[in-house]
């Protein structure tokens, strides 16, 4: 017989909420039981949960109860107090909750008549974020799921810029168009050379300019490379500049880099998707670099602010640029508009959009701008701990340094290897391998989670920090386990 229409009866979503909000409010408690990974096959894993397609409805208790034993461990833990890799992230209660009511309304907020209050809302964040980060908030925004597409939406407004409406309406393939050029230095993220690829401009075409001693883009540099481009008949059409790069945490200059462009006419793009929201921070409010010089910019609440992923923050101060790459409408999107009213699907390619704005709205206004500020400088202070602990100890060494809690490591014993006297390559290569092998082994215990970077031509230890429930004593026994490791595989070695 089939299945009866229609969803759960209100009274079973509520007790089967109950259920789930209990199973979390258990996992949360004991998050410090709980191992950051569980190492585990492929095989072994896509045997567990690859059962047959269900012909009818199963228990939701069984569900959730193989959920609990069978995904849940088998999840990097990212929202942990001892994941520590990539750039740790938090899902803060208040956000988990709005996620919550976001997926039961399942709105969409393509334009303003089909969401009032979810566009409305989404223009006051913005607004906010705007003023926490120091750029001007009269400048067009828009909420998109991550910073890779927010940097692609940029150079795409950047490329048209350059070339004229001929561009968005004509594009660039089979016609005299000269080689359009991208300038980033040699940390910036691997989504630029991904919008190149996408927007078909090609990689080639990314130019990557070598980092100075501080891993920074060189604004002299910079130039020169601008004008050699110009003198080759080429066309330059963005620059990225980074603040919080991902391998060491480096700021690029932005108003050095902004008179460059400036004086060039080339876009200037910020992807402060980490470095944005650091000025927050009372001791790094003056250290942080100044935002506002950049054409557009993007930040991620999902990074910094304990936010639910998806949630970046895509500005751009050029008034309208991005709704003229990207606004079209067709009769049947057609929406009476007044001064107030702003239709978010113009300034990005994207028509179906969830209610982003209420996790952020409900996180900010839950903390206020004194509680992110005071729990970014908790962060700030552990990670300071930890470059004190390194620095003192004689066989580790902090190969850069950041403003940012993102802590670079390596392991670097005097006496090691114990063997023959082996060249200087060929020791750095048994360091790199020992590196590689405390991560691996920390990794695997469950206890932590981090990452890598290389810096130079040494593999150091990524240690990022910033999750919402990462206490003091969690960086104390991340440090222990780290030496504890090290020590062991070093003797062993």
């Amino acid at each position: 017989m089939p299945e009866q229409p229609g969803d759960w009866a209100p009274a079973d979503f509520e007790r089967h909420g109950r259920d789930l909000l209990e199973m979390i409010r258990d996992h949360f408690e004991s998050i410090r039981q709980v191992p950051v990974t569980v190492p585990c096959g492929s095989a072994e894993l896509l045997a567990s949960l690859g059962t047959e397609l269900p012909e009818t409805g199963e228990d939701f208790g069984r569900i959730l109860a193989e959920t609990r034993e069978l995904v849940i461990p088998y999840l990097v833990q990212w929202n942990h107090p001892s994941f520590h890799g990539y750039f740790a992230n938090s899902a803060s209660f208040p956000g988990i909750l709005a996620e919550t009511l976001t997926a039961a309304l399942n709105v969409n907020a393509m334009l303003w008549k089909s969401a009032p209050a979810a566009s409305a809302l989404e223009r006051v964040v913005l607004s906010w974020i705007a003023r926490m980060t120091g750029y001007p908030e009269d400048a067009d925004g828009v909420l998109v799921n991550g910073a890779s597409l927010a940097t692609l939406y940029a150079l795409a407004a950047a490329r048209d810029a350059a070339l004229g409406e001929d561009a968005r309406v004509l594009g660039i393939a089979g016609r005299d168009v000269p080689a359009l050029r991208i300038y980033t230095s040699d940390q910036a993220h691997s989504s630029v050379d991904k919008a190149a690829i996408t927007l078909g401009l090609g990689q080639a075409n990314v130019v990557r300019l070598a980092s100075d001693e501080h891993y920074r883009l060189q604004p002299r540099a910079l130039d020169e490379a601008i004008r050699r481009d110009l003198a080759a008949g080429a066309r330059p059409v963005a620059v990225i500049a980074t603040v919080g790069t991902t391998s060491v945490g480096a700021a690029d200059p932005i108003a050095d880099i902004a008179r460059v462009c400036e004086q060039h006419r080339v876009w200037l793009h910020a992807d402060a998707a980490y470095g944005g929201f650091w000025r927050l921070a009372p001791s790094l409010a003056d250290a942080a670099e100044n935002l506002a010089g950049a054409d557009s910019m993007v930040v991620n609440p999902h990074k910094c602010l304990f936010v639910p992923m998806e949630a970046t923050a895509l500005y751009c101060r050029r008034r309208g640029a991005l709704a003229r790459t990207f606004r079209l409408v067709p009769e049947y999107l057609s929406s009476p508009q007044d001064a107030d009213t702003i239709d978010y699907m113009d300034m990005s390619p994207q028509l179906g959009r969830s209610f982003r704005a209420l996790k952020l709205w409900w996180v900010i206004r839950s903390f206020g701008r004194l509680g992110l500020a005071s729990r970014l400088e908790h962060a700030v202070t552990l990670a300071s701990w930890l470059r004190h602990e390194a620095a003192q100890h004689p066989d580790w060494r902090c190969p850069v340094s950041s403003i940012y809690p993102l802590v670079c490591l390596r392991y670097e014993p005097e006496r090691f290897p114990a063997r023959d006297p082996l060249t200087e390559t060929d020791r750095r290569k048994a360091l790199d391998a020992l590196n590689a092998e405390i991560i691996r082994t920390v990794n695997a215990s469950g206890a932590a989670f981090l990452s890598h970077a290389v810096v130079g031509d040494e593999y150091v230890i990524r240690v990022s920090i910033g999750n919402i429930h990462t206490m003091h004593a969690d960086v104390e026994r991340l440090w222990r386990l780290l030496t504890d490791t090290a020590e062991r595989l070093g003797a062993e070695t």
